[in-house]
């Protein structure tokens, strides 16, 4: 997903996705140490995923904070 589709989210929508995302990345990894994983660059793409979830809602935090 782009950046746009996150910062439409809301910080609890945010927050599930980032769930989702750190459990496609644990079975990502078990597929790697097992063998199975065909689409190595599915690895690159969620981890990106997850850091883009992150850092919008830190930016959301903060704007909340601020006022």
């Amino acid at each position: 997903m782009s950046a746009v589709d996150f910062r439409s989210k809301t910080p609890a929508q945010l927050k599930d996705q980032l769930l989702q995302l750190k459990k496609e990345q644990f079975n990502l990894r078990f597929q790697v140490a097992t063998g199975q994983l065909e689409k190595t660059a599915r690895i690159k793409i969620v981890r990106r995923d997850i850091a883009r979830v992150q850092t919008i809602l830190r930016e959301k935090a903060r704007a909340e904070a601020q006022g």
